[in-house]
């Protein structure tokens, strides 16, 4: 009988083992690593050096070269370098942020951005910082549909169960919005934005022509929007496999990307284009790319309660 039972203690000791999950970091997904880009803005904005940030191996870079990611790191954000006009403008709504000690984590912002120059532009961009898994290509000319100038997410070819990370939300008191692009009137509308992080398992493929489609195999998405008074850790997006439009807990936003909404990639001509999703993928099916974002900001471009702040630490995938 105490065999029997010593046998029993055993197997029940033996299943949170077996049944844990793995969690595996993304390449510096502890955000602790950050290079510091110098650039000095045209004299006609007054000739500022503002740095702006990206996840990368520690480093300083002066001058105004384009970002090109570097040291393995996957990550682009939304700071970034234009030139429009003649005219050299820096934009920065991603910062390293120190956690407790030497631990440090992004900070991601909706802010308004100005670019004001008397005869030639005067112009307010709304931007919601954001990190995600791809390449921004820089530099930025116009602010005319932005997803064409991101390449939007990696080469990957595994089945995760969660995206996981830490999070802090802080959501402004106001219940507005505003819309602004840089090209027309900035308008105010009714209620808040929220933050969102979303991950998207995709299998990808090319026509003849050069034409980039997708199906959906993973996705998992979720939006944000109490202060948290601090600190949320390991914090799981669960990756739901297949059609998902009649599971539980389903929302529109989780569904497939509008074909006017597309994110784009590098086709094999080396051709920016849009990868246009055509449907969901069987549940068992094998994906090509995944996606990983993190905004302070969902929703349309342009479009973002300023203020809002969502940092981000430790993000990676269980399996």
């Amino acid at each position: 009988m105490k065999k029997i039972i010593l046998a029993a203690i055993a197997a029940v000791a033996i299943v949170p083992v077996a049944s844990a999950q793995k969690f595996e970091l993304l390449p510096f997904g502890d955000m602790d690593q950050w290079q510091t880009r110098e650039i000095k803005e045209s004299a006609i904005l007054g000739g500022q050096t503002r740095n702006i940030y990206e996840i990368a191996p520690e480093k300083t870079v002066k001058g105004d070269i384009p970002y090109k990611p570097t040291g393995g790191s996957p990550w682009a954000t939304s700071n970034i370098l234009a030139k429009v006009k003649g005219i050299t403008k820096t934009s920065n709504a991603v910062w390293p942020d120190t956690r407790a000690g030497r631990d440090r984590a992004a900070k991601l912002e909706t802010i308004i951005e100005r670019c004001k120059a008397i005869g030639i532009i005067n112009i307010d961009v709304l931007v919601g910082g954001s990190i995600f898994l791809g390449e921004m290509i820089e530099p930025i000319s116009s602010t005319s549909n932005p997803y064409s100038n991101m390449i939007m997410g990696i080469p990957f070819t595994k089945r995760p169960k969660t995206l996981r990370f830490d999070y802090r939300l802080e959501m402004p008191e106001k219940d507005s919005r505003i819309y602004s692009s840089g090209f027309g009137r900035k308008k105010t509308l009714p209620g808040h934005d929220s933050a969102e992080v979303f991950i998207i398992l995709q299998r990808r493929w090319e026509d003849a022509d050069g034409n980039l489609y997708a199906k959906r195999v993973g996705t998992g998405r979720q939006r944000f929007d109490k202060t948290t008074g601090g600190w949320v850790s390991g914090h799981d997006i669960p990756v739901q496999y297949g059609d998902i439009t009649s599971k539980p807990g389903y929302k529109d936003y989780m569904g497939l990307i509008p074909e006017e909404d597309s994110y784009y990639a590098r086709n094999s001509h080396g051709k920016m284009v849009p990868v246009k999703e055509v449907g969901w993928d069987a549940p068992d099916a094998a994906p090509t790319h995944i996606l990983v974002m993190a905004s302070a900001a969902s929703g349309k471009a342009y479009i973002g309660t300023p203020g809002l702040t969502l940092w981000i630490d430790n993000i990676g995938l269980t399996y």
